[in-house]
């Protein structure tokens, strides 16, 4: 992970525009900016050509684009070397993230707890806030996961899947029927095609591949499948991540905190970890989310969090598990 942590020091900027002339005049763009060499060093410049060229071949793969990954507009490089990606910015498209959900989520307990306690602690209020939450947490799992499908169907690993990666066309729990979750930031995305594996490693999949033969994954289907359930496993961090901040009140949990208690403390025992949170009553609505039938989240989360690669989920499996499908609300 060295490597991927020192490549993840380059820092892009953000900017809204709209197209002023051609055939697409009118629509909103957002320019995500890479920094030139002498700012960024060589690592920005393959970092912004291989999100450029995995956009380009996921765009490509089929008649109908993915709706759950971001619409890449084009791209360009300026005098000064800087790399310039335009993605399309639509109401449509979104602008906020799963991170800036979960936090106005926590946030709105903490306040209205605070200003009107009677109400939050109604049976009834409560029992629909948090009904509505679990429905829009369920469909941004759905985007999330269906973004992932289509990925790793065309031989592409996402490799750096996180709240801030997932891209939300609204945030409030009222249109969850019209939400939408778009994947982002491929530019760690990895060619899993057995053509590149038999290549070698290039510099942004290096760590990736030497963890696969640190974990006895050595022919390019077995280090196929590594990947695979690498991914598997972010996805897991960001599943945990969405089924506890949005539910708990400021300050409570916070990612770092999670990753550390389900990994360090608890050493990926799930079963633990709910005996832990069953303790505290400020967690308890993650809980009882988890529980839903029977502790189908907590089953799906210890499958994708399983300590054994091999025995993590594929993405279409997550994709239709019980729990992730919305049978269970």
């Amino acid at each position: 992970m060295s490597a991927k942590a020192a490549l993840i020091s380059v820092l892009c900027r953000l900017y809204e525009g709209r197209i002023t002339q051609g055939s697409m005049r009118g629509t909103r763009v957002l320019f995500k900016v890479y920094p030139g060499q002498r700012a960024g060093g060589a690592e920005a410049d393959m970092m912004a050509a291989n999100e450029l060229s995995t956009h380009i071949f996921l765009q490509s793969c089929s008649d109908e684009t993915c709706q759950n990954l971001l619409m890449l507009l084009g791209g360009f490089e300026t005098k000064t070397g800087e790399q310039w990606l335009a993605f399309r910015c639509e109401s449509y498209d979104g602008k906020y993230t799963a991170a800036d959900y979960a936090k106005i989520s926590s946030e709105k307990l903490t306040k209205n707890k605070a200003l009107d306690p009677q109400s939050f602690w109604n049976p009834f209020e409560q029992g629909q806030t948090f009904k509505r939450k679990r429905l829009f947490v369920i469909k941004m799992l759905q985007g999330i996961f269906s973004g992932l499908v289509y990925m790793h169907a065309h031989d592409r690993l996402h490799q750096s899947l996180g709240p801030a990666s997932v891209v939300l066309n609204t945030i409030s729990e009222r249109e969850a029927p019209y939400l939408v979750a778009r994947l982002r930031d491929l530019a760690f995305s990895v060619d899993i095609s057995y053509s590149s594996i038999e290549k070698g490693p290039g510099a942004l999949s290096e760590g990736l591949w030497r963890r696969a033969i640190t974990a006895g994954a050595y022919n390019p289907m077995e280090k196929r499948n590594f990947g695979i359930a690498d991914d598997i496993y972010e996805a897991g961090l960001l599943f945990a991540y969405l089924a506890f901040i949005p539910f708990c009140e400021t300050g409570i949990m916070d990612s770092l905190s999670l990753q550390r208690l389900v990994e360090n403390t608890f050493q990926l025992d799930l079963e633990a970890v709910r005996e832990y949170c069953l303790a505290d009553d400020r967690l308890i609505e993650a809980v009882k989310f988890l529980d839903l039938g029977d502790g189908a989240g907590w089953e799906l989360l210890q499958a994708m969090l399983n300590p054994d690669y091999r025995k993590r989920p594929v993405a279409t499996a997550v994709q239709s598990h019980r729990f992730v499908t919305g049978v269970l609300l």
